[in-house]
């Protein structure tokens, strides 16, 4: 009796057992099928569309400096200048070298060119004072500078393309958002006029207004589909993205300039403008090769060392009345010009360039300051304009709200409460084309004053 007792204690905690198990699996398999549903739409989402990416005006210029490039071949090629610079610079520091001259000899132990046979040598020698030779390390400098400054103008040439694009689209996605609405109220106003027309109310030309305004509204709507994904793809290629990557931006605001005075805007320009401060650098340039050139009438004096490691089987011991294994020569090399042509001709020809640079740097700030004076006025005309589509806009919405107040009293017809709504919408497409066109002004202005890298970094 105990014996089955024990049988079924043993075979209910079986069951247990198995019923325990049965659940936790049912429950395990729940939980992926809850997890598979949830991550399902991800990877759809992930294979089928990539998900957008958000971006202010500032992240976006700064990507777009980081990724850009033309400022990576622009800071190439300011290194390779600089590298030329020490390349001229390195005559002035210490230079050695070492080789063989081993040559056999029949008579008088000569090599061609000059000099002795060795069978080792060593050479040393270094620029102290060489005039002509420092003015072309100092020229070579400014070179390098010119070709800093114009990395600097591509950075402003990617910042300003940048924030256009950026403000473009911004712009063109909110007239889309206008248009739309915009085409719902045309749509409205088709279907009232044929209404009426068929009651016998309107003439067919009535008709025929309306769908002109419908059709107009798409053609504006295919336009700015365009513009928009013209623009998406333009600032898509400034930030390195895929060609199909979504981009949301928002309306931002850029610093004015224009609340400077004119005075103030043509200094900072003349301050910071990268041309005009590349065309300075050409004219120190061409000073320092000047400098250079007129002291080729002094003399020039380097260190010179040379050690030679000779062989008797070259006949010394026959044309010189001692043999010396090891020789070795230091001391200082003067040159003194007593009738050089070549200086002449070199000061005459730097004269002329100098004479050229100080013309370019005259020319360079007289048009940039002409620029800056035209830019100003341009910018304050594009605020002027601004502010009148502004005003315009709130005139269009008080008088939508005039309309709605009649239209709920009776007064007016659906058709003057969407005209009303298509006027409206037609004034902030013309606020936002005004607002847009003052950025730029502001942008153009900025670039040219040398304030743009400040006003996005």
């Amino acid at each position: 009796m105990q014996r089955e007792n024990n049988c079924f204690h043993q075979e209910h905690h079986s069951r247990k057992r198995k019923v325990g198990l049965s659940a936790r699996t049912k429950t395990a398999f729940i939980v992926l099928l809850v997890c598979a549903a949830g991550a399902c739409p991800g990877m759809a989402q992930t294979a089928g569309e990539l998900a957008p990416l958000r971006f202010t005006l500032k992240e976006a210029v700064t990507t777009s400096l980081q990724k850009s490039r033309e400022i990576s071949l622009a800071r190439l090629q300011y290194e390779t200048s600089r590298q030329e610079a020490g390349l001229t610079r390195s005559q002035f520091l210490p230079n050695l070298y070492t080789g063989s001259g081993v040559a056999y000899t029949s008579g008088f132990p000569l090599l061609a060119g000059g000099g002795a046979p060795a069978l080792f040598n060593l050479t040393y020698n270094q620029e102290l004072f060489n005039l002509p030779a420092r003015g072309d390390v100092r020229a070579e400098e400014q070179k390098a500078e010119q070709r800093r400054l114009t990395m600097d103008g591509v950075r402003d040439s990617v910042i300003q393309r940048t924030v256009s694009a950026y403000l473009q689209l911004a712009k063109v996605r909110r007239q889309l958002e206008l248009l739309r609405s915009e085409r719902q109220s045309a749509q409205k106003i088709l279907d009232y006029t044929r209404q009426r027309m068929q009651a016998g109310y309107e003439l067919p030309i009535e008709v025929t207004r309306a769908q002109l305004t419908a059709a107009q509204v798409e053609q504006r709507l295919a336009q700015l589909e365009d513009q928009q994904e013209t623009a998406a793809d333009q600032l898509r290629l400034l930030l390195a993205l895929e060609p199909d990557q979504p981009i949301e931006v928002t309306a931002e605001n850029i610093p004015p300039a224009a609340d400077q005075t004119i005075s103030n805007l043509v200094a900072e320009a003349l301050r910071n403008n990268p041309e005009v401060k590349e065309a300075e650098s050409e004219r120190t340039a061409s000073e320092e090769r000047l400098k250079g050139e007129r002291g080729g009438y002094w003399p020039t004096i380097g260190l010179i060392g040379q050690y030679n490691l000779l062989g008797k089987f070259n006949n010394y011991d026959q044309f010189f009345n001692k043999f010396q294994r090891n020789n070795f020569i230091a001391g200082i090399d003067v040159k003194i010009p007593i009738f050089a042509s070549h200086t002449g001709a070199a000061i005459s020809f730097a004269r002329a360039n100098l004479t050229a640079s100080q013309m370019q740097v005259e020319n360079k700030r007289a048009q940039v300051s002409l620029e800056v004076r035209h830019k100003a006025r341009q910018a304050r005309e594009m605020d002027m304009n601004r502010e009148v589509a502004r005003l315009e806009l709130e005139l269009a919405q008080q008088n939508l709200q005039v309309l709605q107040s009649q239209f709920q009293q009776g007064r007016a017809s659906i058709r003057d409460l969407e005209g009303g709504q298509l006027d409206e919408n037609e004034k902030w497409l013309a606020f936002l084309d005004a607002e847009y066109a003052h950025q730029q002004a502001e942008l153009e202005l900025l670039r040219t004053t040398g304030q743009l890298a400040q006003a996005f970094q």
